[in-house]
């Protein structure tokens, strides 16, 4: 039988080693973050798949399930741009560079999805074929890749803004089923400012907010999209390294660490890519119609644009024009110092995220509701 001296140790030392697992529990992260991946299957309207299924990829970033349940669902949808696919572009991984992990640690489900031709999703045929690159493209690949330069065996485009717009039509669909939910908001960097924007344009009632950063625009644009010189696209780290660098305004307005992330990420989208002499990203070549002063005059979706001071691939003119041109009164425009058409992958990334969470959950930004909000200087 213990002693009474004995049985209070045995009390203090199961309370001791109640309240280390307590601690320990307390100290989990309550934002703990799951990602799950989607394919979404679609009709493709694509001319080089001709009416076939393609399957878009979906990544999703949200919390743990037993956070996911407190409070409404609120979906939110990222949507790339040119050259870059989404989850190497919003779900960067190093240290705070996650764009769609600072959303979801704020309460959204955040997703975001390769176009066809990006990415995951699927790659029409002729984007296999170094061919189908133009003769200036082509040179960099001879002779690891193909023995001389040779004629393209595809002449026209890959996909289109128009294929581009159902692929997003299709995941949108299919999250309003996953979530039970019956709008979006959609988040566009540059070539997906048309894609996101034009596509919320068609359907006002699928889309609660629009965020658009670097967004590409003309005031006039053609009634329809004009066949690219090639089907495709590459890009190549020193191709990379060289368009940001040339856009390098202030010191330290990069992290390396981050770009190296960034290229780890773009090239791991691209299992055919990544073995074309020292390892290149492929695009679909992509122009737009359907997004000019006509069709953003009449939009009203409440909306914020961000131009960084440093683009060199949207000017911040053509940002503010959008911007005047946008029909909505719920409007802001971020004038973003220090930062490059890659703003969401250098310094003042994190002002850009607030600004965007902000005006997700409050529709202001350093609470203004509408004019032109200066971050960063």
């Amino acid at each position: 039988m213990k002693s009474g001296t004995e049985r209070y140790r045995t009390i203090a030392r199961s309370l001791v080693l109640g309240i280390s697992i307590l601690s320990a529990l307390l100290a989990q992260p309550v934002d703990k973050l799951v990602r799950t991946d989607h394919f979404v299957t679609v009709n493709s309207t694509a001319p080089s798949l001709k009416g076939k299924t393609a399957k878009i990829y979906v990544r999703e970033v949200a919390r743990a399930a037993i956070d996911a349940q407190q409070g409404p669902v609120r979906v939110i949808l990222f949507i790339h741009g040119a050259g870059t696919p989404a989850e190497a572009a919003f779900d960067v991984a190093y240290k705070d560079y996650s764009w769609m992990a600072f959303l979801a640690r704020s309460g959204y489900d955040v997703f975001a999805m390769d176009m066809t031709g990006y990415g995951r999703s699927t790659r029409p045929e002729p984007m296999d074929n170094p061919c189908n690159l133009t003769p200036q493209q082509q040179a960099q690949f001879v002779p690891a890749v193909i023995p001389a330069p040779c004629a393209a065996v595809y002449k026209d485009s890959a996909t289109t803004m128009d294929s581009d717009w159902n692929d997003i039509g299709a995941v949108v669909d299919y999250l309003f089923k996953l979530r039970g939910v019956k709008q979006v908001s959609l988040i566009g960097w540059s070539l997906g400012g048309p894609r996101a924007g034009g596509y919320a344009s068609q359907h006002p009632e699928k889309v609660s907010r629009l965020i658009l950063l670097s967004p590409a625009y003309r005031r006039t644009a053609s009634a329809q999209t004009p066949i690219p010189a090639a089907p495709m696209n590459t890009q190549s780290r020193a191709e990379f390294d060289a368009n940001w660098d040339r856009q390098i305004g202030c010191p330290d307005q990069f992290d390396m660490a981050a770009r190296n992330a960034v290229w780890i990420g773009m090239l791991a989208s691209d299992s055919l890519g990544k073995t074309w002499g020292s390892g290149v990203r492929r695009a679909p070549n992509v122009g737009f119609h359907g997004w000019d002063a006509a069709v953003a005059g009449k939009m009203k979706i409440p909306a914020l644009f961000v131009a960084p001071a440093q683009d060199k691939q949207v000017q911040p003119k053509s940002v503010g024009d959008l911007f005047a041109d946008y029909g909505a009164k719920a409007k802001i425009l971020v004038d973003l110092a220090c930062s490059s058409h890659n703003a969401l992958w250098e310094k003042n990334h994190l002002l850009l995220f607030q600004a965007s969470q902000e005006f997700l959950s409050k529709g202001t930004v350093n609470g203004a509701h509408d004019g032109t909000v200066r971050a960063g200087y």
